[in-house]
């Protein structure tokens, strides 16, 4: 299961995937874990040793849901993914820092920027996995959990829409400066991998780049059960 899904992303157009989060901000890679896969990350949401936090959303004012952060160390699988991922898209992060004239310079491997991670304290792995039932939301945000941040993000769809729950659409807006924002709205099928950006794109003006701010989060459901695995590439503080 490690080395098909390995193969399966190497193998993968990430040239086709670069431009497409340049122009957009996000990219969705169909097909990425099977519907066996899919079924066991779900099966093993009650395994609780694999996790270090329980999240009730409507506590927090979220949203309506759950999720649970897993501890580290993370499942193979997850730990394949995390790290196959980030050597492709790494350097299209460098290139989002250049254009903006942003002074960061992010490493070729995931285990060189984790590291950076841990020197900075933030040591609790952010891999998550989202439960949400009928009338289940998330609402707008990002993923920061520190100082020392990664600009993109995946989440990987766990169940099919239309068959296994109705609405829960994937949500991402754009903050354009001086404009009215912009929603785009996602859904993706069971095993696609959607990459995403954490907070901002660089977008080409008449005067240069300039930043667009972004935040995702997940329309309600009208019926049914959607989990999705969330990975992010910074650790956090807590």
């Amino acid at each position: 299961m490690m080395n098909s899904v390995t193969s399966n992303l190497k193998a993968r157009n990430w040239e086709e995937i670069g431009h497409h989060l340049h122009e957009h901000g996000y990219a969705n890679v169909e097909n990425v874990l099977s519907k066996t896969e899919c079924t066991e990350l779900i099966s093993a949401y009650q395994d609780d040793h694999t996790y270090r936090k329980t999240i009730t959303m409507e506590r927090y004012r979220f949203g309506l849901g759950e999720y649970k952060y897993f501890q580290y160390p993370l499942p193979d699988l997850i730990t394949r993914i995390r790290q196959t991922v980030y050597s492709f898209i790494a350097p299209i992060a460098n290139q989002w820092m250049k254009v903006l004239n942003l002074d960061q310079l992010y490493p070729e491997t995931h285990e060189e920027f984790k590291k950076t991670c841990h020197d900075n304290g933030q040591t609790k792995p952010t891999v998550l996995i989202l439960k949400y039932g009928k009338g289940g939301f998330n609402t707008l945000h990002q993923d920061l959990y520190g100082e020392t941040y990664f600009p993109l993000q995946i989440v990987l769809f766990l169940n099919e829409p239309d068959e296994d729950y109705r609405g829960g659409e994937f949500v991402l807006t754009e903050q354009i400066p001086r404009a009215q924002s912009k929603a785009n709205v996602l859904r993706p099928k069971r095993g696609d991998m959607l990459i995403f950006t954490t907070n901002f794109r660089p977008v080409k003006g008449s005067k240069g780049y300039y930043r667009v701010n972004m935040k995702h989060g997940v329309s309600p459901l009208h019926s049914g059960q959607r989990h999705t695995l969330g990975i992010i590439f910074h650790d956090a503080l807590s």
